[in-house]
């Protein structure tokens, strides 16, 4: 996982235990320079997962090497539409507030979930988070969603829908647990906490 321009590790940090409380192998990355562009972080993901599945990782044996997702917040949710675009194998991306200059990843065959802040003004949706994802034309799976009272640095903070929404797109398609479509299929309309959704709907 990358953070955001300007962004330590230290303020995504929070994913790393509640992905790994699911069963995930986590890296939650510092990168090259707070600087770094989409395209770098994108680079510095795939990087990561290269390192975790090479052989001399220190848990080199309880990752999967053909189940492997990436996720980022705004310019390393870019750099997660980038690595998603660089290397098609991956089983999920789940950009944060993704911010990038580019709209076009229709060369992405990852499924991917992009979820936006309601009162986003730094990656603002119109700008970003929509045209990404109307922008994911080859995407065997897509979602979007808007999480409702939250602005662009929500995600550097602990949040349950976050949580539910990361948690369950990984399950559903880095485990290929169908147990999770219920949480992402029929879109959930009634969940008070999204401003919108909308979908592929998983499997449909």
């Amino acid at each position: 996982m990358s953070p955001g321009f300007v962004s330590p590790e230290a303020l995504i940090s929070w994913y790393g235990p509640r992905l790994a409380s699911q069963g995930f192998v986590v890296m939650t990355i510092e990168t090259n320079t707070l600087l770094d562009q989409p395209a770098a972080r994108g680079d510095q993901l795939l990087a990561a997962l290269d390192y975790l599945t090479g052989g001399d990782s220190p848990v080199r044996d309880r990752v999967d090497t053909g189940r492997l997702a990436v996720t980022g917040h705004s310019m390393g949710g870019g750099g997660t539409l980038e690595a998603a675009r660089e290397r098609p194998g991956l089983r999920a991306a789940v950009p944060l507030a993704p911010w990038n200059l580019n709209s076009d990843w229709s060369a992405v065959r990852t499924p991917t979930m992009i979820l936006g802040a309601q009162n986003d003004f730094i990656a603002a949706n119109g700008l970003h988070s929509e045209p990404f994802y109307e922008g994911l034309t080859s995407a065997p799976e897509k979602a979007y969603a808007e999480i409702a009272n939250t602005g662009h640095m929500s995600f550097n903070t602990p949040n349950d829908v976050i949580a539910k929404y990361t948690i369950a797109w990984m399950k559903r398609y880095v485990d290929d647990d169908t147990r999770y479509e219920r949480f992402l299929c029929p879109a959930p309309s009634d969940d008070p906490a999204l401003v919108e959704y909308r979908d592929t709907c998983p499997g449909g």
